[in-house]
């Protein structure tokens, strides 16, 4: 049986994913991981395809040892792995609790790498690897800082991944959003404590993230930036120094 595994499945660009492929022909069947069990079984509703819910919370070592037990069990053929739950906050890092460091840090950087190692054995040559990563990866970013350096993680990680995976034809795309503004994601960033990027210019649609980043990953790209203000942005971060670049960015984010 060929499926499609998504984490984060429950909201956000995790769900927009779902939504995407849920009656494309080339899966079988689709399990979808999130904290939230209801809001995945109504999601299990919109396909009469068989889709199995795992309600995990991915910052815990045992939920990955589900994860594992039941591919273990059922041992399919993971055509594609959408690696995408993740979490932002907004904020001084030294004004975040340890608590929303860490947990930033795990789910956005541990989960992606244990939900790959376990996932692999079980997928082959055309399955492809979708990591969601963001533009804030591309330079240190104050007010961001945490996350951003999470996202810079998760890009370097995909890069190496997408190579050491060439020659198994396993095609892996890191994928670089700007806001979304579709998404529970910048209510979620955002709480009335925090300082920084309130008003947030020109954000993307989920659908078009969606949509090209299928494309991106089609075509092996090692990463995607889906849209005009991410693409110029990671020009921008290959050629200004962060030195430039991050006290620009403070400036951004009290305008």
């Amino acid at each position: 049986m060929n499926i499609a595994v998504i984490t984060g499945a429950s909201a956000g660009l995790g769900m927009k994913f779902f939504e995407h492929l849920k009656n494309n022909p080339e899966y079988d069947a689709f399990w979808l991981i999130a904290r939230r069990k209801e809001r995945l079984e109504a999601l299990a509703e919109e396909t009469s395809k068989p889709v199995k819910v795992l309600s995990l919370d991915l910052t815990k070592s045992e939920s990955i040892d589900t994860l594992a037990s039941e591919l273990q069990k059922e041992k399919p053929v993971i055509r594609l792995l959408i690696n995408s739950a993740g979490l932002g906050r907004i904020g001084r890092i030294d004004e975040q609790t340890r608590k929303e460091s860490e947990t930033m840090v795990d789910l956005n950087c541990r989960a992606i790498v244990s939900v790959s190692n376990v996932c692999l054995p079980y997928m082959t040559k055309g399955s492809g690897i979708l990591n969601i990563s963001s533009i804030a990866g591309f330079q240190p970013l104050p007010h961001f800082g945490i996350y951003a350096a999470s996202k810079a993680f998760v890009e370097s990680y995909s890069k190496t991944l997408h190579h050491e995976l060439l020659l198994k034809h396993i095609h892996v795309t890191c994928v670089c959003p700007y806001w979304i503004k579709d998404t529970e994601f910048i209510a979620g960033a955002q709480h009335e404590h925090n300082k920084g990027y309130k008003h947030i210019i020109l954000p993307s649609h989920s659908n078009t993230v969606v949509s090209l980043s299928m494309a991106a990953l089609k075509v092996n790209a090692w990463v995607c930036t889906p849209g005009i203000i991410t693409t110029a942005q990671r020009i921008c971060a290959w050629i200004v120094p962060d030195c430039i670049v991050t006290p620009f960015m403070e400036l951004i984010s009290r305008i």
